[in-house]
């Protein structure tokens, strides 16, 4: 049984926070859909470790605010090509997709080819306030090549101070 908290929050997301097990939380676009949310990843799309082959999924959701509402445990059902639900649903996500290159039908049998999971998200149950923790959430920002530590420019002239 969800909330009306969580019933708000997924027909309004489309940026959650998906953790796998004890994996980090990493932040996805997403489409809501009849109570549920659909994510894709994979080749040329967004990274979710471990999500593809996953059965359950703690999802957190933001509020009007920008902040936490809502951590659901969610059910993780991997929508095959070729499936009704497949080709109902992977049309929708791909005309959401912002950025993508070629239409909608291009975009879903790329997915198809290869290999990329179009993932339904079903909550099973959910925490609200006052449930939430304390803490922020924050973490440490996971090591990355991308952060390099770079020389202060030279500057010919002292640049004077206004």
């Amino acid at each position: 049984m969800t909330s009306a908290v969580l019933e708000e929050a997924l027909k309004k997301a489309a940026l959650a926070w998906v953790s796998v097990g004890d994996g980090p939380a990493v932040g996805v676009w997403c489409l809501p859909l009849d109570g549920s949310l659909i994510v894709v990843t994979g080749p040329g799309e967004q990274f979710a470790p471990d999500l593809a082959g996953a059965s359950r999924a703690t999802v957190r959701l933001r509020g009007d605010n920008g902040g936490l509402i809502v951590i659901a445990e969610m059910t993780a059902t991997r929508l095959r090509p070729g499936t009704e639900e497949w080709s109902t649903v992977a049309p929708q996500l791909a005309q959401k997709r912002l950025n993508a290159s070629g239409t909608a039908d291009e975009v879903v049998a790329r997915w198809a080819e290869t290999g990329c999971a179009v993932v339904r998200l079903t909550p099973e149950q959910d925490k609200t306030a006052p449930d939430l923790p304390a803490d922020s959430g924050a973490a440490v920002p996971r090591p990355t090549p991308a952060r390099n530590e770079t020389r202060r420019p030279y500057r010919l002239h002292r640049v004077r101070g206004s």
